[in-house]
């Protein structure tokens, strides 16, 4: 697991775990292309839920050129992002993961995204949609000068 990936949660095995991990390894060392592979051919990123600055409209980022274009939108703008995961809940083809995604920005900020980030795998354990439950007014209050 990369360095940038704190998970004191359980890792107790499991599908849509083992997936959300690989996810998160991926965008920490900015492996875009193995990232998006991550996905099934119909699948969604809605990170955050609903209507935000990276989705006006709220209907997520689907199949890999979406996924992909999410990725050079959101995650590409960083400098570095470490996610600290504490809690994770795993039932049927889903997992629930409790944590903070830290996000270092190129102007020397950082801010964190608290929430709740739910991922649903196919039975082949591809990523049929990864939902990220956090608020932008919450993120932004905590932006700070990294040094």
């Amino acid at each position: 697991m990369s360095e940038g990936v704190h998970w004191t949660a359980s890792r107790e095995p499991h599908p849509a775990r083992d997936a959300a991990l690989a996810s998160m390894d991926a965008v920490v060392r900015g492996a875009k292309d193995e990232w998006v592979a991550l996905f099934a051919p119909d699948g969604v990123v809605e990170d955050p839920v609903g209507p935000s600055i990276f989705d006006p409209e709220g209907r997520g980022h689907h199949g890999p050129d979406g996924i992909a274009a999410f990725w050079d939108l959101a995650i590409a703008q960083a400098e570095r992002i470490e996610f600290h995961i504490h809690d994770s809940f795993a039932a049927g083809q889903e997992v629930a993961n409790v944590g903070r995604i830290t996000t270092f920005l190129p102007d020397g900020n950082a801010m964190d995204a608290e929430g709740v980030f739910v991922y649903h795998v196919n039975e082949s354990g591809q990523i049929r949609s990864m939902r990220a439950f956090w608020e932008f007014d919450r993120a932004i209050a905590t932006l700070r000068p990294t040094e």
